[in-house]
C-alpha cells in the first residue's frame, strides 16, 4: 500500500501485529533546511521548514519492548539498555533511555511506525521518528512533556545513544514548526522567529543516500572543533565558529590548515547568508533569496566539501532553466536538492532538470513539490 497515509498504515499495522488497538499516537514531520547548513552545531542560525510528509508512531502497553515498521513489516524485540546495533530501533532505544532519566518512560511498549518521509535524503527522517516516539511513549507513561522538552529528548537520543553528532535544528523544527512558515533558529542565542513562507518548493532527490553516524558528517564536526581551537590559538576568543567576524578571515587563512580554513569560511559566510535570507524571505524578495541559495550551494560544494556530483548537476540545471535558486539541503554527501522558482516556470523547469539528469545518469530522479507544514501533534486513535 505505497500511497496509504502513514497514520492509517501505522494504525492497521499495530492492529495486525498486536491484535489490539493502540493506546496512544503521535506524528512529527520531516524537514527541509532552506539555508544554514552545518551552522547549527557551530553556534549559527538555520532556516528550516517542516514537510507535510510525516512519521506516525502508535504505541500500547507491554511487558517488554517490541517495534514494527511498515518498511520491514516484521516485529523486532529490542532492549533499550543494549549498545546500538545499527538498526532503526536504536533511535527508539535512545528515546526510551532519555525518557527513563526523566521518569517519563513506560515499563515496556508495543510500537508501530509508518512514515512518508524518505530515508537517506537529508530530510531528517530520524528526527521525525524520535520526536514522534518521544511524544507517544511519554504519553503512554502518562506524562505531558512540552514541545521543547520533546525536542531535547529526541536530540539527546540521537547524539548520546545513536552517536550522530548533530545540532538541535532537526528536532526543534519537527517539534515546533508552524504551517506556512520557516523558522529562523539562532542556535547560539537559542532564539526563534517564525518567518512567513508561502512558496511551493520543488524537491529533486539525487538518489544518493548517506548514513550520518558512519559517514563524513562526524569528521566534519571534528574539523570544525579543531578549527575553533585554532581560531582561539590565533588570539580570537570566540565561543563558536559562527561568532568569528568576517573581517578576520584574511588573517586566519594564514593561521589555519587549508581544509580547516575552508570549513571556517563556510560557517562564517553561511551564517551571514542565512540571516540575509530570512530578511529577504520576510520582505518577499525571492530573487535575492534564490541568489543566496545558489551561493550557499557553492560554499557547501567548495568549502565544506559535502556535496555530490548528482546534486551539483541538479543545481546547475535549475539555474540554466530559470530557477530563482537551488541548493543541496541536509547534511550532504547525497540527499535532495531544493529549488525555488516562479510557479509559471515550474513545469518547464522540472522537464529540463529531468532531461539533464537522465542524460547524465540514465535514470529519472524522484521529484515532488511541497510547502511548509506544521510540527509535532498527538494523533487520535482510530
Amino acid at each position: 500500500m505505497p500511497n496509504t497515509p502513514p497514520k492509517r498504515l501505522a494504525s492497521s499495522l499495530y492492529t495486525a501485529t498486536y491484535a489490539s488497538r493502540a493506546a496512544v499516537g503521535a506524528s512529527a514531520p520531516g524537514r527541509v533546511n532552506l539555508i544554514g547548513e552545518h551552522t547549527d552545531y557551530n553556534g549559527g542560525p538555520v532556516l528550516p521548514f517542516a514537510l507535510p510528509r510525516r512519521t506516525v508512531v502508535f504505541a500500547g502497553p507491554a511487558p517488554h519492548w517490541v517495534a514494527v515498521s511498515s518498511r520491514n513489516g516484521a516485529p523486532t524485540r529490542f532492549e533499550p539498555d543494549d549498545a546500538p546495533v545499527g538498526a532503526w530501533t536504536d533511535y527508539l532505544s535512545g528515546v526510551v533511555r532519555v525518557l527513563r532519566e526523566m521518569r517519563a518512560a513506560p515499563e515496556g511498549a508495543s510500537i508501530a511506525v509508518a512514515s512518508s518521509v524518505p530515508q537517506g535524503t537529508g530530510l531528517s527522517s530520524s528526527a521525525a521518528l524520535t520526536v514522534a516516539a518521544a511524544r507517544a511513549l511519554s504519553r503512554l507513561a502518562r506524562r505531558q512533556l512540552s514541545g521543547d522538552a520533546i525536542a531535547e529528548v529526541a536530540y539527546r537520543a540521537e547524539t548520546e545513544i545513536v552517536g550522530v553528532r548533530c545540532g538541535r535544528m532537526d528536532q526543534v523544527i519537527a517539534a515546533g514548526a508552524r504551517s506556512g512558515h520557516a523558522l529562523l533558529f539562532e542556535t547560539g542565542a537559542g532564539t526563534m522567529e517564525q518567518v512567513p513562507f508561502p512558496l511551493r518548493v520543488l524537491m529533486v532527490e539525487t538518489g544518493v543516500t548517506r548514513h550520518l553516524a558512519a559517514g563524513d558528517y562526524n569528521l566534519r564536526r571534528e574539523e570544525c572543533e579543531e578549527a575553533l581551537q585554532a581560531v582561539r590559538d590565533a588570539g580570537i576568543p570566540v565561543e563558536a565558529l559562527a561568532d568569528v567576524p568576517a573581517q578576520e578571515l584574511t588573517k586566519l587563512e594564514q593561521a589555519l590548515p587549508a581544509a580547516h580554513f575552508r570549513r571556517l569560511r563556510h560557517v562564517v559566510t553561511e551564517t551571514a547568508r542565512t540571516r540575509e535570507a530570512a530578511a529577504a524571505l520576510a520582505a518577499g524578495d525571492y530573487l535575492r533569496l534564490g541568489a543566496l541559495l545558489f551561493d550557499g550551494h557553492a560554499s557547501i560544494r567548495d568549502d565544506f566539501e559535502s556535496s555530490c556530483a548528482e546534486a551539483d548537476l541538479v543545481v546547475g540545471s535549475a539555474r540554466t532553466h530559470g530557477a530563482w535558486g537551488a541548493r543541496l539541503t541536509g547534511a550532504g554527501w547525497g540527499g535532495a536538492v531544493l529549488i525555488l522558482a516562479p510557479a509559471d516556470r515550474m513545469a518547464r523547469l522540472k522537464a529540463g532538470i529531468v532531461r539533464d539528469f537522465r542524460a547524465a545518469y540514465r535514470r529519472v530522479p524522484v521529484h515532488w513539490e511541497t510547502r511548509a507544514a506544521g510540527g509535532l501533534k498527538t494523533e487520535p486513535i482510530p
